[in-house]
């Protein structure tokens, strides 16, 4: 049985959190993810009681998770599709919020940020009982381009952006400065039709 819980207030409370007066539960499916490149920002979250880490997630379904131009890691917003991913729950505050919105780009088309429902890792080897369905947020590539990473990857997604797929992660400061991000990605997905 699913048990549909917004756990933020009482994961603020366990957490003893101050200063969220409104918190976000985040999904990290990628780079913000511990010992991932833009991790940095989360510990700095956490740092100022910004965030607060709550524990490794699965999405409740399936969603492509690819990765582009750069090594980037995009969650495709085509449910059903894909594998279950699994990545890392925070709870962000206001503040926090929009630093991590400014990482992703949002208000540039780069990605989007949308409802998602994850359970906890454990849960999916739990044989009874209730399993917990949090309902969440993540970045969602925008859907501009969306579909056509997944068509270009070939329609095969991860579960799980890993080391291996990281070791592949350009910075932004090391990228070329000729195109836009999203220009790159549009190049990115018309190179497959060439």
């Amino acid at each position: 049985m699913f048990v549909v819980c917004c756990l933020s207030p009482c994961l603020l409370t366990m957490a003893d959190v101050s200063n969220q007066s409104k918190a976000h539960l985040i999904f990290a499916y990628g780079t913000l993810k511990r010992g991932f490149p833009n991790h940095t920002l989360m510990q700095s979250l956490i740092h100022q009681n910004d965030a607060v880490f709550l524990g490794p997630f699965v999405t409740c379904i399936s969603y492509p998770l690819v990765v582009g131009p750069h090594g980037i890691p995009f969650l495709i917003n085509l449910p059903g599709l894909g594998n279950r991913v699994t990545g890392e729950l925070y709870s962000v505050s206001a503040r926090g919020l929009f630093l991590v919105d400014d990482l992703e780009g949002t208000s540039l088309g780069h990605y989007e940020r949308l409802p998602v429902k994850v359970i906890p890792c454990e849960s999916t080897n739990s044989d009874a009982g209730d399993v917990i369905q949090v309902e969440a947020e993540a970045y969602y590539s925008h859907r501009s381009f969306g579909e056509g990473l997944w068509e270009r990857k070939g329609r095969e997604g991860l579960s799980a952006y890993t080391e291996k797929e990281a070791s592949g992660y350009v910075r932004r400061e090391d990228r070329p400065k000729d195109r836009s991000f999203r220009n790159e990605v549009h190049f990115f997905v018309s190179a497959a039709k060439n």
